[in-house]
């Protein structure tokens, strides 16, 4: 509030200080009115230059379990790229992980993720129905939006004391696996999949002979844990199994960082091809403005340089040229797409992992 003191004295003080105040709130207003476009504003520097206004754009890449490692590395790549071309621009990436369909799950049910990054296509499609990310989202991005894929391999403590060489070593008494759920996870998932995929390979597609193999293997699953990153502490700090089915990435980061010269991995001739597809949350970003940062995010993930880091990191690029130059630590691996042998990802759900089914009566014993 401004005082005036003396009505009618010294007159031109205070038609000066009404003037300086005018000036100050006219001053004030404008800065709100740029503050509320979400806009950094800098006042005149000394030598009377005035400093570039730069926008903000922050962006949530929601993703499964063991895909952090990966992002962690991604995101200052793809935030130098694209601050590179946007001048003036600064773009934050936050990320969450878990279990991959609780992650679709949690975007449905409102959480306000710019992107899913998940590792089966049932959770994007999941979006797709709730009309969160658009119907043709396959298509906007190539390789049907998958930038790379893994497989399921075993990881086994060091020197494989239980002889395990392929999926059907895993029935063998006594042995004790650690599996993510397949109720929950991707990667559990997958890993069942791969199992009952193997049975019907090996038993000429008899389904008799592929659920009594199935159930003898899930009949040596000590835990279920509620995700892939989970699983693999569970076996490597924790100590708890014999042989941890997991993802081949996941297998590897275990070996060469969380649990170097304790575990070794053994690839099975035949098993299952995971792929991690990826979507904007288009219902997010245009409310948010954020469409455009979101899509280059995600297209830059066909980028040489992230797919030399998903080589890296024991992820199998999209783009051949790079896989093939990484073959020696990705070797040649017979697998099968999985909605090619089980059909679509609505089927495959509602036939082996809907409440009462296969996993439900081939799974006997309360490992938890």
């Amino acid at each position: 509030m401004v005082n005036i003191l003396t009505a009618g004295t010294h007159k031109a003080t205070h038609r000066l200080k009404l003037a300086s105040i005018a000036t100050m709130t006219s001053l004030a207003l404008a800065l709100t009115a740029c503050g509320n476009k979400g806009e950094e504003v800098s006042a005149d520097s000394a030598d009377g230059g005035s400093q570039a206004a730069t926008q903000e754009i922050e962006l949530l890449n929601v993703s499964y379990d063991v895909a952090r490692d990966f992002y962690k590395d991604y995101n200052p790549m793809f935030v130098e790229h694209f601050q590179a071309e946007h001048p003036g621009v600064t773009i934050n990436i936050k990320q969450s992980h878990g279990g991959s369909s609780k992650q679709a799950l949690s975007v449905a049910n409102g959480l306000q993720a710019d992107v899913a990054t998940m590792n089966q296509g049932s959770d994007i499609e999941l979006l797709e129905e709730k009309g969160l990310v658009d119907s043709n989202w396959e298509e906007v991005l190539p390789d049907h939006s998958v930038p790379f894929t893994s497989t399921i391999v075993f990881l086994v403590r060091k020197d494989n004391p239980k002889n395990i060489q392929g999926w059907q070593d895993l029935t063998q008494p006594g042995l004790e696996i650690v599996l993510a759920n397949p109720k929950v996870t991707g990667n559990g998932r997958y890993a069942f999949l791969g199992a009952y995929g193997y049975g019907l390979h090996a038993f000429n597609q008899d389904e008799d002979q592929t659920k009594a193999y199935v159930r003898d293997l899930l009949k040596n699953v000590k835990v279920y844990e509620n995700g892939g990153r989970a699983a693999t502490t569970t076996f490597v700090q924790r100590n708890i199994g014999d042989v941890l089915v997991t993802f081949e990435n996941e297998a590897n980061l275990a070996a060469t960082k969380f649990g170097k010269g304790q575990v070794d991995i053994v690839f099975p001739e035949y098993s299952i091809k995971s792929e991690s597809p990826v979507a904007v949350v288009k219902a997010v970003t245009d409310k948010k403005g954020t469409t455009e940062a979101a899509t280059e995010y995600l297209k830059y993930l066909w980028s040489e340089p992230a797919q030399q880091l998903a080589a890296d990191l024991y992820l199998r690029p999209s783009v051949q040229t790079v896989l093939d130059a990484n073959s020696d630590k990705l070797p040649p691996v017979d697998t099968f797409r999985p909605n090619d042998v089980f059909g679509s990802w609505d089927e495959i759900m509602d036939t082996f992992f809907s409440e009462g089914g296969v996993f439900d009566q081939l799974a006997v014993n309360d490992a938890s």
